[in-house]
């Protein structure tokens, strides 16, 4: 497509200016189009804002007016208090900012503020605000800003208006943002019409604006109502966007690329189906239709399998490799440590070698002369079935006749890892599987070039793991409930959140504590310490005693919350549990309850409301897909989203997953069906959808690999 006026540097909008831009460089704004996608970060309802005179002691409030006076008030212990008098046609009241003398350099006589905060008694009524925003500036620019928000600053005409507030610095204040609106939002609307892929049509059924409206509605303002739709309609782009580049990629994945139609004769399927003590839930059922409805197909298998502790994920990949290997073709489970290799192999020998199945064990453990058996019987497909590590994809293995993939906790490899057993002329079908429940929405947008299948069920009979809440004071109560439990013969966990002692943060850590309790409180106990900074060869080598039974105490950060099946361990305390999120608690906790024994996780907290909801969540329920939303509705999808946002752009600037499911549903679905009869968008009613996929997304999809 041809230059768009959107592309046009922001340093020749009106208002802006060389010195300006490298202002708005630096907070990542170049362009006209950044500077109409510069996504507001608070509306104030002008129907919520009261007349001055009308503010009472003791309500929290918001109001604005014209400043009339201010200065810096100096009070008897040394703390300076910044006040400023506002006054709009009803009255007057002094705003206070205790501690804060340096706003006499950001706020003029003259200025329009808007201000929320509590309403006190201090020499007469005061109001102390939390958030303020300078509406109008004093000086030449006066009267600029507030107009692109639907009014012209006067703290009397607030009636029908929406104010809206931008992210803003020091050197970019509210005022330049609203001036720089006010003068362009017109002319830019008049070319993001270049930009609009739906036809009204097509919008109608989706009840979402068109863009300009949307953004229209973003910057300007007439109703919250207006706002939320015009977000609704950014948001959906974004999920569009995203879910249209992992559909390429799905499609590159499963389609594109030589697949394996399996041919299934239950040779070995009905065998282990009827050796098993016990019937398969009704996920297993499920999750398994979906696996060989994909494996039957040509196209190549390209699945997510998400699913609890306990929610029998080894014995649903078992059956899909025992379809591979009943269609003459081998399977590989690459586990991320050597350990849970090792526990994968022996879980898959002791229900596949009955079958006269071979399961080998490739890791880094292995002497030259086992390597080269292993590695042999893997050329020659003597070993139907094998496990192992990164091993597996080093050089030197060969497969006679690689057909299925099994990656487990997969977020411990990287996707180049992955991908690495599958290079062959006919690539294998591959099936990742996840212990960590994610709620529905994150798992499309973080592996929608996935299919996803959910095993939401446990198997009957498990005792829940029982969950307490003890406040510090209730120490040496805790420490007498795990010696009662290592007395008995079972395993204890101690887990901390730091690894070393900070000056900053008042919190135990582990290694501290593990001198403390191996000294003062267990002293006739064998006690081992393991966290992330340990060299990897002693990690193993504890955990492999812990596992043997020589360490009756491990104390821990949350590096064991992915880790081994240790059936003897029963009790998991978790100290300063306010500090950690729902579901890294609830991966810890998933760490006992693996055998016959009555398992409990203690959490030792702080008291205080900040953590007090999840806190409650956590001690209410064992489902880790309802605790996985709610941490997901607490914390916000930044946090989860972690590294993959760190240092940059946010991934998504509209969406709000927690509530916009139904939109990336949607999103996905019209995505693949782009894809499938268009993969590469060539017809023209596509171009512009990949004009706008390869020029305004291209840089926040990188993130994930599928731009």
């Amino acid at each position: 497509m041809s230059f768009s006026q959107l592309d046009k540097p922001v340093q020749f909008l009106k208002g802006v200016g060389p010195r300006r831009a490298e202002d708005l460089a630096r907070m990542k704004i170049a362009t006209a189009r950044d500077i109409l996608f510069h996504v507001p970060r608070r509306y104030d309802d002008a129907s919520t804002i009261r007349p001055i005179a009308k503010l009472q002691v003791g309500e929290d409030a918001s109001t604005m007016g014209v400043v009339r006076s201010m200065g810096v008030i100096p009070t008897r212990t040394g703390l300076r208090i910044f006040q400023a008098v506002l006054q709009d046609d009803s009255g007057m009241i002094t705003c206070a900012w205790p501690g804060q003398p340096w706003l006499e350099r950001k706020i003029r006589k003259g200025d329009v503020l808007l201000v929320s905060g509590p309403v006190r008694f201090y020499h007469g009524r005061q109001l102390h605000p939390r958030e303020f925003t300078v509406l109008s500036r004093s000086d030449g620019e006066r009267g600029a800003a507030p107009s692109a928000a639907g009014g012209n600053g006067g703290p009397s005409d607030s009636q029908g208006t929406i104010f809206v507030s931008y992210p803003a610095s020091d050197d970019l204040p509210q005022w330049v943002f609203r001036r720089i609106f006010q003068m362009n939002l017109d002319p830019l609307l008049e070319h993001i019409e270049e930009e609009e892929y739906f036809s009204p049509p097509e919008l109608e059924p989706l009840r979402l604006p068109g863009l300009r409206v949307a953004l229209e509605a973003l910057h300007r303002p007439t109703s919250l109502e207006a706002v939320e739709a015009g977000r609704r309609r950014l948001a959906y782009d974004e999920l569009f966007f995203l879910q249209l580049a992992q559909a390429r990629v799905r499609f590159r994945e499963t389609v594109e690329e030589p697949g394996i139609a399996f041919d299934r004769t239950n040779r070995l399927i009905r065998p282990l189906h009827e050796a098993l003590p016990f019937a398969l839930t009704g996920a297993q059922t499920r999750v398994l239709r979906e696996i060989y409805d994909d494996m039957l197909s040509p196209r190549r298998m390209n699945r997510l399998l998400q699913g609890d502790v306990g929610s029998g994920k080894t014995l649903v990949s078992l059956f899909a490799m025992l379809l591979a290997v009943e269609s003459g073709y081998q399977a590989a489970l690459m586990a991320p440590t050597e350990l849970l290799a090792e526990q994968h192999a022996a879980t898959l020998r002791s229900l596949a070698e009955p079958l006269g199945i071979e399961v080998a064990l490739l890791t880094g453990r292995l002497g030259a002369k086992e390597r080269r058996s292993v590695l042999a019987s893997l050329d020659s497909g003597e070993a139907s079935l094998v496990v192992g590590t990164h091993a597996l994809i080093q050089e030197g293995v060969e497969f006679r006749k690689l057909g299925l993939v099994v990656v487990d906790e997969q977020h411990r490899f990287g996707v180049r890892q992955r991908m690495a057993l599958s290079d062959s002329d006919v690539r294998p079908d591959t099936l990742v599987m996840s212990a960590t429940p994610i709620p529905r929405s994150l798992a499309l947008v973080l592996y929608g070039d996935l299919d996803v299948s959910v095993l939401d069920e446990l198997p009957p009979g498990r005792t829940p793991v029982q969950t307490l809440l003890r406040y510090p004071g209730k120490r040496e109560e805790v420490y007498s409930g795990v010696e009662k439990e290592v007395a008995a013969g079972r395993q204890a966990y101690i887990v901390y959140p730091l690894v070393d002692e900070s000056d900053k943060l008042d919190l135990r850590s582990a290694t501290a504590e593990f001198e403390r309790l191996a000294r003062d409180v267990f002293p006739e106990r064998r006690l081992g310490l393991l966290h992330g900074q340990l060299p990897a060869d002693e990690k193993e080598g504890t955990m492999r005693d812990f596992l043997a039974g020589d360490i009756d105490i491990l104390v821990a950060t949350s590096v064991i919350e992915v880790g081994i099946d240790v059936p003897n361990a029963s009790v998991m305390v978790i100290e300063h549990a306010e500090r950690f999120g729902l579901s890294q608690l609830h991966q810890l906790r998933g760490r006992v309850g693996r055998g016959a024994a009555r398992s409990v996780c203690v959490l030792v907290a702080e008291p205080g409301e900040v953590a007090a909801e999840r806190l409650r969540i956590f001690t209410s329920t064992h489902d880790g897909f309802e605790i996985a939303q709610a941490d997901l509705r607490i914390r916000g999808q930044g946090d989860l989203f972690g590294a993959q946002q760190h240092g940059r752009d946010p991934i998504l600037r509209f969406a709000d997953l927690a509530r916009d499911e139904d939109l990336l549903v949607e999103a996905r679905d019209r995505a693949r069906e782009l894809i499938e009869r268009d993969p590469e968008m060539e017809h023209p009613e596509n171009a512009r959808v990949r004009h706008l996929l390869e020029g305004r997304y291209a840089e926040r999809l990188k993130l994930f690999k599928v731009g």
